[in-house]
């Protein structure tokens, strides 16, 4: 927690503009870097987009489960647009600069984005968790305006409050330096460029994530503790295999995805790191997005079969 004067309105005004340093510490991989990251930003258009497409297309695939899995999909494309054009941008034109506006919306973006994520991941978990544990009753519970009304829960949910916290943040002085030692603006490294008091904004960056973040993964672990002590009981050893196989799947990703987030953003602000930061960060911004898919739909056999009737046409 830090306290100090506010600075003189000069200093203030030099800060219109902030320089994402992103990967500088490895000058001689930047071109690499810069092929890797497309490779990776193709991949989750694609592959986000094809899900996105047949579950639309194939009569087949107009169930619950599809109608979640299209929309995570399309979450996934808005997700990662949010931060990997710009670090695309900057590795390859070494132009790093991003304006303070700029800066704010890339962040009230991205969060707003990471929460409905959060949310639709519960969501997803607690579909399956209808389907396998109250099969009878999946057609009562899991109806077209039901899911209407979880998806858009989900997507509206986090906005007032990441809006809310997003302007919390960028009303802080800025009086040092300019430079975020991040590939793109989330709230760590922002915290640290701020010479205000920033107690206030760190427990709100703890609730926040306590909130969006961990009662959402609770409720995610709970679903699937159900879902495993009901496959247990399953007669047939393929169908527990079989089973067992996809919810593991499943909850890798989640841990992947939550855990990264949740060390992030609860963790002391003390033990952050720069070089951490940018490691998790990568992992909840463009691994998961990457191998949600292929977890998700594309070992998925429905996914496959429609994909080559889709391709045959």
């Amino acid at each position: 927690m830090k306290h100090q004067e506010k600075p003189p309105e000069e200093n203030l005004t030099k800060l219109m503009e902030f320089v994402l340093l992103g990967f500088t510490d490895v000058p001689h991989l930047q071109w690499l870097l810069f092929g890797l990251f497309l490779v990776i930003y193709i991949i989750i258009l694609i592959s986000n987009a094809i899900i996105f497409l047949i579950t639309k297309l194939d009569p087949a695939l107009q169930t619950p489960m599809y109608y979640f899995i299209s929309n995570f999909s399309f979450l996934e494309i808005c997700y990662a647009s949010v931060t990997l054009p710009r670090m695309l941008i900057n590795l390859c034109t070494q132009k790093r600069t991003i304006s303070f506006v700029a800066c704010a919306t890339q962040m009230c973006c991205f969060l707003v984005l990471a929460a409905t994520e959060c949310f639709l991941l519960a969501v997803m978990a607690y579909d399956r968790y209808v389907a396998i544990c109250n099969p009878l009753h999946y057609p009562l519970i899991m109806k077209h305006k039901m899911c209407i009304q979880l998806v858009a829960g989900s997507w509206i949910s986090g906005i007032p409050v990441q809006i809310g916290q997003t302007f919390q943040i960028f009303s802080l002085p800025f009086c040092g330096s300019n430079l975020i030692n991040h590939f793109f603006c989330d709230i760590p490294p922002i915290l640290k460029l701020a010479c205000g008091d920033t107690f206030v904004n760190e427990m709100m960056v703890s609730t926040v994530a306590v909130l969006f973040v961990t009662v959402p993964f609770l409720l995610i672990l709970v679903s699937y503790g159900k879902l495993i002590s009901t496959i247990l009981k399953l007669s047939s050893a393929t169908s527990r295999t079989r089973a067992f196989s996809t919810c593991s799947s499943h909850l890798m990703v989640v841990v992947l995805f939550f855990g990264s987030g949740m060390i992030t953003y609860l963790r002391p602000r003390t033990s952050h790191s720069a070089g951490t930061d940018k490691v998790l960060s990568l992992f909840y911004t463009i691994v998961t997005p990457v191998f949600n898919p292929m977890i998700y739909s594309l070992r998925n056999k429905d996914v496959l079969r429609a994909l080559r009737k889709l391709l045959c046409k």
